[in-house]
């Protein structure tokens, strides 16, 4: 499986688990207990049921018909915002908390950015009755105030991270020295395809049940298992990587990964780790990061919390380095004014993160036989002050 971890955790050159010795004894019981547990019958089985009668699965294959008219092609849309909490984050969480109950873990920790990663572990904390601390940036506190309530109506602890720029790099910091000094009975539950091994290739294959229902509904639709392209937005990558799970070794289908731009790619303000990054180091993988020459690392900025990390997970890195997967960049103004596009062509807010991927329908050429799926990974009402204040909608 050329684009697939290896049994170190690589994915071509990145990846591994780059870790303090304090955190070894953490990542080696994942990592030796991980890939049995996740495929035993009586977890699969508890897995399935929760997706189904929980989550709400297998989510919606929508035919977005005025999309479609307008840029002539045929436009897909995979509808994770219909999730339970509101996009795909809770896909991972239901899996590594039935991962925790196995491995007789109490607590929980998470960071997260946009905070749907927060509300979706609060969520699954709640269900299973285990205590739940939520680290996240005191900047991304304020901007996702409606998640951060949400979390605590759930019975999460939030705690700020309130160094360096305070979003979800130093959220991940405070949760990574959380679980050094809580190795016994605390799990961390990472939110998206980074960190160290075995995280990135575990919170992939929760998510692949994108790409499995997408593979189903497309024979269902348009008689074949597989589109000619598949577009997500990118920050550390999960829903990317949950929709390209399945199509990866599939040479047929042209993947997609759209990161955040933000005020402009050399503008100093920029998510755009393809085009700014180089070999690195960050929360314990090699991959593909932002940083000065003597190595500091820069911090991100994006409009959308939930794109604003300075790396990529290393599957996106590979893919990218490996030029399997075409990197689009997308300014903050241009995944605003989608929002307000897909909101008022198909009656459908988007987060702002997801926005970003719709953006490529004015910077590429598609055809009209092609077929396109887009995952829809989250929907907009976290966002909603983010709008008010950028449309002038009050």
């Amino acid at each position: 499986m050329k684009y697939q971890a290896d049994n170190k955790g690589f994915y071509g050159e990145f990846g591994g688990a780059y870790i303090p010795e304090m955190l070894y004894p953490n990542i080696e019981e994942l990592r030796q207990n991980y890939i049995q547990i996740s495929e035993s019958d009586s977890f699969q089985k508890e897995f399935q049921s929760l997706l189904t009668n929980y989550v709400g699965r297998p989510t919606p294959l929508y035919f977005a018909e005025s999309l479609s008219e307008k840029y002539n092609t045929k436009i897909y849309l995979k509808r994770e915002d219909l999730c339970h909490t509101g996009a795909h984050k809770v896909n991972n969480t239901i899996g590594q908390i039935l991962m925790a109950k196995r491995l007789n873990k109490k607590r929980i920790i998470a960071e997260t950015g946009a905070g749907q990663h927060g509300v979706a572990t609060a969520t699954v904390c709640a269900l299973m009755g285990l205590e739940c601390v939520i680290y996240m940036g005191s900047l991304d506190i304020q901007r996702q105030a409606p998640n951060v309530a949400r979390m605590k109506m759930l019975g999460a602890e939030v705690k700020a991270a309130k160094s360096g720029s305070k979003t979800l790099k130093d959220a991940t910091n405070e949760a990574i020295r959380d679980w050094i000094n809580n190795p016994v009975d605390t799990h961390y539950i990472i939110g998206s395809v980074v960190g160290p091994h075995p995280y990135p290739d575990m919170v992939a294959r929760f998510q692949s049940v994108i790409s499995a229902e997408t593979q189903a509904q497309l024979l269902e639709k348009e008689n074949r298992e597989y589109p000619d392209h598949v577009i997500a937005c990118v920050g550390g990558g999960s829903n990317a990587a949950g929709l390209y799970y399945h199509f990866l070794e599939n040479l047929q289908v042209n993947i997609i990964a759209v990161e955040a731009a933000g005020k402009g790619i050399n503008s100093g303000a920029s998510a755009a780790t393809s085009v700014l990054g180089k070999e690195g180091i960050i929360h314990g993988s090699k991959t593909l990061l932002m940083q000065t020459l003597d190595g500091q690392i820069t911090e991100p900025y994006s409009i959308s919390a939930g794109l604003d990390y300075p790396g990529v997970g290393p599957m996106h890195a590979h893919l990218f380095r490996s030029k399997r997967a075409e990197f689009i960049s997308i300014p903050d103004q241009e995944a605003m004014d989608w929002g307000l596009t897909l909101s008022q062509m198909e009656g459908i807010i988007p987060a702002i993160e997801t926005a970003h991927a719709f953006a490529v329908l004015d910077v590429r050429k598609f055809y009209p036989d092609e077929v396109i799926v887009f995952n829809c990974s989250g929907r907009g009402d976290k966002d909603l002050d983010t709008y008010i204040d950028h449309f002038k909608l009050k």
